[in-house]
């Protein structure tokens, strides 16, 4: 660990990760891995850190079919807690190419959005979101990032209006989309005019 305190290259993090079997550790190994990252000193860079989301997370959260493990859970959290933006950066990532419904991983996101990111890494996983075009595993996303009630920044909020007015011949029939409209216009009823 104290490695990884060190200034290290994109392959070198990436080597070590594959010595030691971190993407395959058993979920518990895990767990304790990203609890002894927590008081690094120096904090790892924001590459590093995304470099160890990939590895630790990455593969795990893709394969989901299920609801993820407490164990994985709470290495998440942990990890959250200290890195969230690499985290996100690479967990949103994948959720907007991973093709499908991915159910599970839709889902995970909204747990992350709703009961461990702190507003600004929410912001970032909207921002993140309003990228691409909408599809319907996207909106409980944005559901939950409303959900979380937190003031938008004036540019975020226009560009969420501007991309579900866009959006929303696409989404004529869509409960969902309805839902989230509704959402907007309820959360954010001081900002929209």
């Amino acid at each position: 660990l104290s490695l990884m305190s060190h200034p290290l290259c994109h392959p070198q993090l990436e080597g070590l990760c594959s010595f030691l079997q971190l993407s395959t550790c058993p979920e518990p190994s895990l767990v304790r891995f990203c609890s002894w990252l927590l008081p690094l000193s120096p904090e790892l860079s924001y590459t590093s850190a995304a470099t160890l989301a990939e590895q630790l997370f990455l593969r795990r959260v893709l394969s989901l079919t299920q609801p993820p493990s407490r164990h994985l859970m709470a290495a998440l959290t942990s990890f959250c807690s200290k890195y969230p933006h690499p985290l996100c950066r690479v967990l949103v990532a994948a959720l907007l190419q991973e093709p499908g419904e991915g159910a599970e991983q839709t889902k995970l996101m909204c747990e992350l959005v709703e009961e461990c990111l702190e507003p600004h890494s929410v912001h970032l996983v909207l921002s993140q979101v309003l990228e691409v075009p909408l599809s319907e595993k996207l909106l409980p996303v944005l559901q939950a990032v409303l959900g979380r009630q937190e003031v938008l920044p004036p540019e975020l909020l226009d560009l969420l209006v501007l991309t579900l007015c866009q959006q929303a011949p696409a989404f004529a029939s869509s409960l969902s989309f309805a839902k989230l409209v509704t959402a907007v216009l309820t959360v954010c009823q001081s900002q929209v005019s």
